[in-house]
């Protein structure tokens, strides 16, 4: 298992387990299997409608808690509502800690809901905070006027869709580009030079 070092010290497993479009129980099979097959980073968020699911498969595993890296994502509404729902989450999910979570998209209120964010990561409720399909324009904003730099942008990114002004941006700011639907929703396997270098 390769590991990247988040910009505080983290350690996130390099590949992990996407849950997006999953039932809960699709999620919860799928989290013990890939568990079970050495995943060590799974991938859930409050808008996927799986998180309990994904808990539950973590609970069945058998794979010491410590050992998992639990990713989810928030729909950012503000200071009182996102901890509230980060609290929901911890609840729903049985768990002490949350090893990242991600503002998952840059709309509303989200430097109410990065404060929250921030300040539930100083009380250890968050082991690494984050965003996601966020672009220069607003990381630049959450660079200068944030007490707290995000440690992960989550992005859509694959062969079909490189994005390397953004890529080139994050790295420069200390960010991990982390990859969403890194095969192009299965679109890539089909293309003829994958294919060539998958064998």
């Amino acid at each position: 298992m390769q590991y990247i070092t988040l910009n505080n010290d983290v350690k996130m497993p390099a590949e992990g387990l996407g849950t997006f479009l999953m039932s809960p129980a699709d999620a919860e099979m799928a989290t013990l299997n890939a568990l079970r097959a050495g995943f060590r980073h799974i991938d859930t968020a409050n808008g996927y409608y799986n998180e309990a699911g994904v808990a539950r498969g973590i609970r069945r595993s058998g794979v010491p808690r410590e050992q998992i890296f639990v990713s989810t994502k928030l729909w950012p509404s503000g200071y009182t509502r996102a901890a509230e729902h980060i609290d929901k989450t911890l609840a729903r999910m049985g768990l002490d800690y949350i090893d990242m979570m991600l503002l998952h998209q840059p709309f509303n209120d989200t430097y109410g809901a990065w404060r929250a964010l921030e300040d539930l990561y100083d009380e250890g409720k968050l082991r690494a905070i984050g965003v996601s399909n966020f672009y220069p324009d607003r990381l630049i904003d959450f660079c200068a006027f944030n007490r707290i730099k995000p440690m992960v942008n989550q992005i859509e990114f694959h062969p079909g869709y490189y994005q390397p002004e953004l890529t080139r941006w994050c790295m420069e700011h200390g960010m991990v580009v982390e990859a969403w639907s890194p095969l192009g929703c299965g679109a890539v396997l089909g293309d003829p030079t994958i294919a060539k270098l998958a064998v």
